[in-house]
């Protein structure tokens, strides 16, 4: 399939779509399904997905200017290197279950109780993000970048392989685990015996 013919999408189904590398510009997708699409390096510049699912797709790469992700899950996707911050601000909400999401970023992005699921997010970029009322269950968190972050109530009991600096970004509530809570105290250079 070279593309999408229309303009506007409702209540469709799409499987096993080749779109590597395609320009899929200015189309409107509304409680659409992809399961098993490649859209890696493809173009949707100032498309938009409200309501939608992603089921096994591949999204590395795709260039995402200007674009709606309006409650839009993604579920076993390889969405890598990945430029959220260029996405629309108006109603953006996502969440990720099972999913690579290595490499992107959420620079400034407000991400308000966003769900991260079974996820890998190494080298991710969470710069200036409100990620207040975040989950991160079982996440790799691994050179993950918080800086000038809002965590207030965010729950990392789960995650792992982070570092937080406390004195770099906003922490209320903020919830960790006997386990995880070493990543606080990294920059100091202290040991804990057990």
């Amino acid at each position: 399939m070279e593309g999408f013919s229309e303009k506007y999408y409702e209540d469709e189904l799409f499987e096993g779509l080749e779109l590597s590398q395609e320009t899929i510009q200015k189309v409107e997708f509304e409680n659409c399904q992809f399961t098993n699409c490649d859209f890696s390096s493809a173009d949707l510049t100032s498309s938009s997905f409200c309501d939608c699912s992603f089921k096994l797709c591949n999204l590395t790469l795709a260039k995402l200017p200007n674009t709606g992700m309006k409650n839009v899950t993604f579920t076993n996707c390889k969405v890598m290197g990945v430029d959220f911050s260029q996405c629309n601000d108006f109603l953006f909400q996502v969440t990720f279950m099972n999913c690579m999401v290595d490499l992107s970023s959420f620079c400034k992005k407000k991400l308000v109780m966003t769900r991260f699921h079974l996820c890998s997010l190494k080298q991710v970029n969470f710069t200036e993000a409100d990620l207040s009322g975040a989950e991160f269950y079982r996440c790799n968190l691994e050179d993950v970048v918080f800086e000038r972050t809002n965590l207030t109530k965010t729950n990392f009991s789960t995650a792992y392989n982070f570092i937080l600096d406390p004195d770099k970004n906003r922490l209320k509530q903020t919830r960790f685990s006997q386990e995880n809570l070493m990543s606080l105290l990294t920059k100091y250079d202290i040991v804990v015996d057990d």
